[in-house]
């Protein structure tokens, strides 16, 4: 079987036998981990067939480019679908010791993998349609599983989240439409050689506003963000760890694959927009998160902020801005992931996330506190931590170019990330526990292990891609020259097909 169609295979069929197994919980959490960890060991050795052969691509059906189904990755999907296996193995071990045997009887862990089936397809296929159907895949899954459970909080945030999403979804349909009505392709390389003759040159930049705002909301940057912070408080923690790292990332990077290979010729317009757009969704993300005092609150705000920097490379548009732009959701899926399991751990302990209810976490839970920092301090950009090194590369691509503006603004927006993870600290784990604060109650052995076992994982990925940032950086730089070089992409779906 082809290495290409595996990310997808493997959690589709494991969300079948958990359907199969719902009498089973048991046996539903073992196809969860067991999937997981097989779609991490694919996942790992398609990166590396892509890193040593070159871009990858399957035909389904043998029925060739551009008129069947394409799956193609390359670097940047590789590198995606890689990250993504990660955070599903740590969210399937957290999923042991922190959801309810409830909302496993009702289906917590199929919901899951066929969320994950619709991410890794998001980023593997290679037509706008299949696209449009992997995020109504992914985005149906994600809808039951943040409602799992009926409780208020949850129903309200949903319908938020579901409310804004499906317009994203039928603006972006309506520019699929309006493109195959002009060229009459959907496949993405050739709409790469089609989109830049001069009879599409008055339909090309309404579909790509389009698109921008499709997937702007879908990435939650400004001024389309504020379904976010509405909805991601709301699911258990370990939902909202698992959307946090990757479903605004499924945005981005649908930005960045049609602005290199489909939008481009316009630069001027298009990417000097994005530009405006990233340095308003950084600083207005940062300002939102220094104003609230509820632990998820904060780090739901801080999303909107990093997508900021997620977008600003691609705006810049240099070589060294894009490859900025990878390495940075590359370490943000790994960080964003693990402020929300802190978080979860958290209530756990406490009840509540709320930092005017908190304290003493310093003291009664050590291993916490450490595991905390090292995150906290990587989102803010503290060296030798990955988050370092990602903003440190837009930053010197920003000097480059001259962007002093946007670049001063990324700076300031570090500078405020940084307050707002003291404040977490200072709150929830140096300052003594209030009075009438919750009791604080104890982990036992199974949920120390399931808990903070995906917790100090991730931190020492966080830690090995910061010390290790060269080999991330070259990985990051070659998928860059494939997005702004798109004959290759098209070399390798079409092959000498016109």
């Amino acid at each position: 079987m082809n290495l290409l169609i595996l990310p997808v295979l493997i959690p589709l069929a494991a969300s079948i036998i958990t359907l199969f197994a719902r009498r089973s919980i048991a046996l539903q959490r073992s196809v969860h981990v067991v999937s997981s960890l097989a779609s991490l060991a694919v996942s790992v050795l398609l990166l590396g067939r892509v890193w040593s052969g070159g871009i990858q691509v399957l035909e389904v059906g043998s029925w060739p480019a551009p008129f069947g189904i394409t799956f193609v990755a390359d670097l940047l999907s590789a590198l995606m679908v890689s990250v993504t296996a990660v955070v599903s193995v740590a969210v399937a071990v957290t999923s042991l010791g922190s959801i309810d045997a409830a909302r496993e009887k009702f289906g917590y862990h199929g919901f899951i993998l066929v969320m994950l089936a619709g991410v890794n397809g998001a980023f593997l296929t290679g037509d706008l349609f299949n696209l449009y159907v992997w995020f109504e895949v992914l985005l149906m899954a994600s809808f039951v599983l943040m409602t799992l459970g009926n409780e208020r909080g949850q129903l309200e945030g949903g319908m938020k989240y579901v409310t804004l999403n499906l317009m994203s979804s039928a603006l972006f349909l309506a520019g699929v439409g309006l493109l195959y009505a002009a060229t009459g392709s959907l496949n993405m390389a050739e709409l790469a050689s089609l989109v830049g003759r001069p009879e599409h040159s008055a339909i090309v930049p309404v579909v790509a506003m389009m698109f921008l705002v499709a997937f702007g909301i879908k990435a939650a940057i400004f001024p389309l963000f504020f379904w976010l912070p509405a909805s991601y408080h709301t699911p258990p923690p370990v939902i909202a760890a698992l959307f946090a790292g990757l479903l605004t990332k499924v945005g981005v990077y649908a930005l960045l694959r049609v602005f290199t290979l489909l939008f481009h010729q316009e630069a001027w317009l298009t990417h000097t927009t994005i530009v405006v757009i990233a340095g308003l969704t950084m600083l207005t993300g940062v300002l939102g998160a220094a104003a609230q005092t509820d632990i998820r609150r904060i780090l739901s705000f801080h999303i909107i902020s990093q997508i900021g920097y997620m977008i600003l490379g691609l705006g810049l548009f240099s070589p060294l801005a894009v490859a900025g732009s990878v390495f940075y959701i590359v370490h943000h899926i790994i960080v964003k992931t693990n402020l929300f399991l802190v978080g979860g751990v958290v209530e756990r302990l406490h009840g509540t996330g709320s930092l005017k209810s908190l304290g003493g976490l310093y003291r009664s839970s050590p291993l916490l506190a450490g595991l905390f920092l090292i995150p906290a301090l990587s989102l803010a950009g503290v060296p030798p931590l990955s988050g370092f090194w990602s903003k440190f590369i837009l930053i010197k691509a920003g000097l480059d170019l001259e962007a002093m503006l946007v670049t001063g603004v990324a700076l300031l927006v570090s500078l405020l990330t940084l307050f707002s993870m003291t404040k977490i600290w200072a709150e929830a784990f140096w300052k003594p526990l209030p009075e009438g604060a919750p009791v604080r109650r104890s982990l036992t052995t199974w949920e120390r292990w399931t808990l903070l076992g995906p917790i100090a994982g991730l931190a020492l990925i966080t830690i090995a891609i910061g010390l290790g940032a060269e080999p991330v950086f070259a990985a990051a730089s070659r998928a860059a020259e494939q997005l702004l070089d798109p004959q290759g992409y098209i070399q390798a779906v079409l092959g000498g097909r016109p």
